[in-house]
């Protein structure tokens, strides 16, 4: 529990620091944890005895993140386009020695740990992106807080019982009901739209925050590891620490985008 706690105090100031300053010390942030999440990712795979491509699959995520930091949106389709013909051609032309197993892994190493995460650098980069950012993290946490507090105190029926023994139904309602009163607190606070805006993303991100931390822990349940990494004391690797952010950052992104 202090090594999970140091590690808290040591790299939320970090994470929101480099966000609050924003260009390119975001994009600086964003590489980092897209890289390692990579990392993280082929690695498991390894675990589950997939052939990791981890040279083609570190120049797909350099190639997706130049795009983005350049702001040539057009290229990031065509970009996108490219890997999964790069990940089909190789199927086809290796087959059996490399088998779809193998395709289809590499192909959403590179979707999930860099192209999902990187809408972290997305999201800050909008009008008020600042505040759309801090409202997803902040409600993320929220949302692991309240499942944690209400799961310990009041858990009974197991959610998901295969993919993981502690999370409950009533853990999930109290994680969802904690995220939905930090989206209030935030509208009240700073928010500049309706309450129904706030209400809405506090609705998508208690329920895409859990489901990110079921997938993770499914993950890891198929490779038979306990944690994705050793980097952060506590809590393990990126992947652990951004599971439940991987899937909110996407939906808020498009989320704001369609609803200013």
């Amino acid at each position: 529990m202090f090594k999970r706690t140091m590690s808290a105090l040591i790299g939320a100031p970090i994470l929101l620091g480099l966000i609050y300053l924003g260009g390119p010390y975001t994009a600086f942030l964003v590489a980092v944890l897209t890289l390692l999440a990579l990392r993280e990712f082929l690695q498991i795979g390894v675990q589950m005895g997939v052939n990791a491509w981890y040279i083609q699959t570190t120049a797909a995520a350099a190639v997706w993140l130049t795009s983005l930091y350049l702001g040539r949106e057009e290229w990031i389709m065509p970009a996108l386009f490219v890997w999964l013909l790069i990940c089909l051609g190789r199927l086809a032309l290796t087959y059996p020695k490399s088998p779809l197993a193998e395709a289809n892994f590499n192909l959403l190493a590179v979707l999930y740990a860099v192209i999902l995460l990187s809408h972290l650098y997305l999201l800050r980069q909008l009008p008020r992106g600042l505040e759309w950012t801090f409202l997803t993290i902040f409600l993320v946490w929220a949302t692991d807080i309240g499942a944690y507090l209400i799961g310990r105190q009041f858990g009974r029926h197991l959610l998901a019982p295969k993919v993981s023994p502690k999370k409950t139904l009533e853990g999930s309602a109290g994680g969802l009901m904690f995220c939905m009163a930090m989206a209030i607190t935030f509208w009240y606070l700073v928010g500049e739209d309706s309450w129904i805006t706030y209400v809405v993303l506090g609705l998508v991100i208690g329920i895409s925050a859990q489901v990110g931390d079921l997938f993770e822990s499914a993950l890891k349940r198929s490779a038979g590891v306990k944690d994705s990494g050793k980097l952060i004391p506590g809590h393990g690797g990126i992947l652990d620490r951004f599971d439940s952010l991987i899937f909110a950052l996407p939906l808020v992104y498009y989320g704001v985008i369609l609803l200013s």
